[in-house]
């Protein structure tokens, strides 16, 4: 910065004209900077937009297009402390009957108590130096892929100890898991899946080697082998390994034995979640639809402009906010890529959709949209004639709703794909217009206009520095001037004995 005092000799006020006169030199400037934050607000307004309808697109549409967002099922159980389940959009309604015999458990075996390892022994210590040194251990577990006993070796290294062993054989591949319970100074191995796989034998078999058999103290005849769950379906007896069944989309799942009581299951649609699920959309929707109406309803207030940083200083926070928001108000009336985009989303309802069955339209499933032209269309609901839909005629409501079809033209295509094609189309636009958040200035046609402002203003500042420096010439040429002249002034004064 060029620090500059004038008026010495004059006894003006240099620096004050010319910054008088230098404010009028950037009337234009201010006008281009007040231009281009209008373009950056206009933008702002624009992408703010398009990422709502992103969001529409790439979430809700998505969970609008899925089958199982209309036919859901729900399963009630007449004893859940039994017997729970869920059901998929393929599950058949109606009532299941089961009775539960046993739970499938786990393979346990609990080991004798370490005190004979002495007082001292610490399971967090190296065994090395509390004098075990095991080297490599072994022990089997029944492999389901060869239907056979497999192997499963750990390495002891020097410093580990005994915590350290029973972490690596419940971290391992080997279905099993061993730790020291502290209370009774025991450890205990078990298997990690319930049910018998090993009819022949042991689910964990350690025979063999006196790690386990000296040092942990475990005894292979312990063992409490792992059960199989057994239950009757509708009269018909099963097993199964877990405690959980599959049959005909109803995953069963078991948590106490029922004795000789049956436990009745009724799967029905899930009217509620497919409701909640069209009016979150329904909501979303409207959300967008309102923002695109307003901005188009809004007031313009061509006498509040941005602005400029030299306004700004007088005035409070407060009054800067109030008056910005007068500003941006209606700067994005009357643009055509936001009535025509809201026109043809609101049009995607308008159309018959081929199901193939009675629904063929939105007003059959309770949805239509509102008359009132000023609200721009938003979607109206009759709660109960949705519900009656969803429940009586979920497939049909799904057809309605969707249908990925290529041909833009097919009349099955659903209404949600066709609003899709809308939505899309409008986001083309938008992004055409405004970008996105990763766009160069280059990209799109606002983005242009903004880049040739700011080559305009940082013309223009260039202009303003070489207009503000021949001020500073002409007004230090007066000074040298008038100090010339107060020189020979003084000097005329001397000489007649002034």
């Amino acid at each position: 910065m060029v620090m500059r005092i004038g008026g010495l000799a004059s006894g003006i006020n240099t620096d004050e004209i010319i910054s008088k006169l230098m404010q009028a030199e950037r009337a234009p400037l201010d006008r281009m900077e007040q231009d281009r934050t209008l373009l950056e607000w206009k933008r702002d307004g624009f992408r703010e937009i398009y990422q709502k309808l992103y969001d529409m697109d790439h979430n809700l549409m998505l969970d609008m297009k899925k089958k199982s967002t209309y036919t859901s099922k729900s399963v009630s159980s007449s004893n859940e402390a039994a017997v729970t389940a869920t059901a998929n959009s393929n599950a058949q309604n109606g009532a299941y009957t089961i009775k539960v015999g046993s739970l499938a458990t786990s393979a346990i075996n609990v080991g004798g108590s370490l005190d004979d390892l002495g007082a001292d022994f610490d399971p967090n210590k190296t065994l090395s130096e509390q004098g075990i040194n095991p080297g490599t251990i072994s022990f089997k577990t029944f492999d389901k892929a060869t239907n056979a006993m497999k192997q499963h070796d750990i390495v002891v290294e020097a410093d580990d100890s005994l915590n350290d062993v029973l972490k690596k054989i419940t971290d391992g591949d080997n279905n099993a898991r061993a730790f020291l319970d502290q209370t009774s100074n025991k450890v205990i191995i078990e298997s990690t899946r319930t049910g018998n796989y090993n009819t022949a034998g042991y689910e964990i078999d350690f025979s063999g080697d006196t790690f386990f058999t000296d040092t942990l103290n475990l005894t292979q005849s312990n063992e409490t082998n792992g059960t199989d769950a057994t239950f009757t379906y509708n009269g018909v007896e099963f097993t199964s390994k877990n405690n959980s069944y599959t049959l005909n989309g109803v995953t069963f799942e078991f948590k106490n034995v029922t004795g000789d009581q049956n436990v009745s299951l009724t799967v029905d649609n899930n009217v509620d979640a497919a409701f909640d699920s069209i009016m979150n959309f329904v909501d979303k929707y409207n959300e967008i639809v309102e923002m695109v109406t307003t901005s188009q309803q809004e007031d313009k207030y061509y006498d509040y402009k941005p602005l400029t940083e030299e306004q700004k200083e007088g005035m409070e926070e407060k009054e800067i906010e109030l008056w910005e928001e007068k500003a941006k108000s209606g700067i994005l009336r009357g643009e055509t890529i936001l009535t025509s985009g809201l026109f043809d989303m609101r049009q995607s309802w308008y159309s018959n959709v081929d199901t193939g069955g009675e629904i063929t339209n939105l007003t059959q499933v309770g949805i239509k949209t509102s008359a009132n032209y000023m609200n721009g269309g938003k979607l109206e609901v009759d709660e109960e004639k949705l519900k009656d839909a969803l429940r009586d005629n979920p497939e049909d409501v799904y057809k309605l709703f969707s249908n990925s079809t290529t041909d833009p033209n097919d009349p099955s295509r659903g209404l949600i794909n066709r609003l899709e094609d809308s939505v899309e189309s409008t986001m083309k636009s938008l992004e055409e217009r405004a970008g996105n958040s990763t766009s160069t200035l280059e990209n799109y046609t606002l983005g242009k206009r903004i880049k040739d402002l700011n080559t305009r203003i940082s013309d223009f500042e260039d202009r303003l520095l070489t207009v503000e420096n021949r001020y500073w010439s002409q007004f230090n040429a007066m000074e040298q001037a008038i100090s010339r002249l107060n020189n020979q002034s003084t000097q005329l004064l001397s000489q007649f004995g002034g």
